[in-house]
């Protein structure tokens, strides 16, 4: 497999596991396993761009503007690279303020003094119970609402960088998506098109 092809997979897996997780945010544990295996990815794709393989390095998520002018503006780089910015800014905090209200209990890793301090304060369970009631909905207070502000913005720059390739850059973009690049029509010697 090559370096693109490889690239290409991990791309696909990690935008699947992103919008299950945006879709599953209020299933609760499948949500939080979901976003326990975006980490990983996100893991791996950091030690991969230790390789020094410049496909893999972390330079293409930097804007440089040099070159940039009027005419080249929706075609250079610096707005694909902003757009990746934005979306590896936007997906490394999301995950990382989803962890942070887990507290690993999903996965089994919660410790009892976490655990036992949950349950020492007597409204906690009362407000659990009113939690379960509403459909299971978890209050984390600003934690919580900077998750979902994540969540939500790294939805709408996803369909940017989306449509940006779409309009700007689509062999790119046919590529990325499995989407075989259509072959050009053959005009016989002699015939009109």
């Amino acid at each position: 497999m090559s370096i693109m092809q490889g690239l290409r997979a991990y791309h696909a897996i990690l935008g699947l596991l992103v919008i299950a997780a945006f879709l599953t945010g209020d299933l609760g544990t499948i949500h939080a396993v979901l976003g326990y295996a975006i980490a990983i990815i996100i893991r791996g794709r950091l030690v991969a761009a230790l390789s020094g393989l410049r496909q893999l390095g972390l330079s293409r998520f930097y804007p440089q503007c040099e070159g940039l002018t009027l005419g080249n503006a929706f075609a250079h780089p610096a707005i694909s690279k902003t757009l990746l910015a934005g979306i590896a800014a936007c997906l490394i905090l999301a995950t990382a303020t989803g962890i942070a209200m887990d507290r690993g209990r999903t996965l089994g890793m919660a410790t009892s003094a976490v655990v036992s301090e949950a349950y020492a304060r007597d409204d906690s369970r009362e407000r659990r119970r009113d939690s379960e009631a509403r459909g299971g909905e978890q209050e984390n207070g600003i934690v919580g609402e900077l998750h979902e502000g994540l969540s939500n913005l790294l939805m709408i720059i996803v369909g940017l960088h989306v449509a940006y390739l779409f309009l700007f850059k689509r062999p790119l973009a046919r590529f990325m998506l499995f989407i075989a690049t259509p072959k050009p029509r053959q005009v016989e010697p002699g015939r009109a098109p």
